[in-house]
């Protein structure tokens, strides 16, 4: 696909963008550069290549997690500046 300046121009439009003259010769040129890459590594062969989510391992670092005593209501409760019970009470914040 060759990259005209008649799409550059659909796709400013597309964006709803204003490319000045500079910028739209730039742009054909950068963009033509990208699908000419991309057909490049369409010809590669990859078969037997397995496909990947990342370049390398990836491991969630996460710790253990371990069942621990909470405290009391009471405990929690001891500097709230407002309360109801064993709840924190809170400013209306939707009508």
């Amino acid at each position: 696909m060759e990259v005209t300046r008649d799409l550059v121009l659909y796709l400013e439009k597309l964006a709803r963008i204003e490319l000045s003259e500079g910028e739209r010769e730039t742009t054909q040129r950068d963009l033509q550069d990208i699908l000419t890459y991309m057909n490049t590594l369409g010809e590669l062969d990859t078969n037997g290549v397995e496909p990947l989510s990342h370049a390398f391992p990836v491991a969630n670092v996460t710790r253990e997690d371990i069942v621990a005593a909470s405290r009391e209501p009471a405990q929690v409760l001891a500097n709230a500046p407002n309360r109801k019970g064993n709840c924190f009470r809170v400013p209306k914040t939707v009508e």
